[in-house]
């Protein structure tokens, strides 16, 4: 019998893999489309997240949303998650056997998700999706080929909220997830007014 989609949400329902499973609301999947050119990886689930049983729904998330929205992306062009399924306690980092318990529905994920860029949002998800050297200040921006995917890390939305002097950055980075889209061919040629981040509070 074939593994569907439908049987990968009950599995995730009902994972008890590690300790989170004991303290969340809502097991956190999805949104956008279930099969896109484009992923999306973030860290974890915070409270609204929980509440909801939907990523990036929080303030994260309407600055994400924003920048989607202005470079042109809809619902059906991408694929939101996150490292970990389920809301660490305090919003805290989720540790690396937390993430390692929950990578193998993250490899399920992107096998029914078919992406073929994948775009890693803030250090947690970088670090814990390729193991890497160097810092994400130092990453970001740049294109890492690994097995047949297109990987862009790039800044947390939540790290741009705190860290506002940033978001030009963040938005410079979407700027070539979506030129990279183009040439692609997942997406027509966009133009945009290069002052928009500017006016942007």
């Amino acid at each position: 019998m074939d593994y569907t989609w439908p049987d990968f949400v009950d599995e995730c329902r009902h994972c008890t893999n590690c300790s989170l499973s004991s303290s969340r609301k809502n097991v956190v999947i999805y949104r956008g489309a279930i099969e896109a050119p484009l992923m999306f990886v973030g860290e974890g689930p915070g409270a609204h997240e929980d509440d909801q049983g939907e990523p990036f729904v929080g303030q994260a998330g309407r600055l994400l949303n924003l920048l989607l929205e202005a470079y042109g992306f809809t619902p059906k062009d991408y694929h939101i998650c996150n490292i970990v399924k389920c809301r660490p306690p305090e919003n805290r980092i989720p540790t690396r056997d937390e993430a390692k318990c929950c990578m193998p529905l993250l490899a399920k994920q992107i096998r029914f998700a078919k992406p073929k860029v994948i775009v890693l949002l803030g250090s947690t998800a970088y670090k814990y999706f390729l193991n890497p050297d160097e810092p994400i200040s130092k990453a970001r921006g740049n294109w890492i080929e690994k097995s047949k995917y297109l990987i862009m890390p790039t800044y947390h939305p939540a790290y741009i909220l705190r860290n506002n002097r940033e978001r030009i950055t963040l938005w410079q980075d979407m700027g070539l997830v979506r030129k990279k889209m183009e040439e692609l061919g997942f997406m027509e040629p966009l133009s945009l007014d290069p002052d928009m981040p500017a006016g942007r509070g």
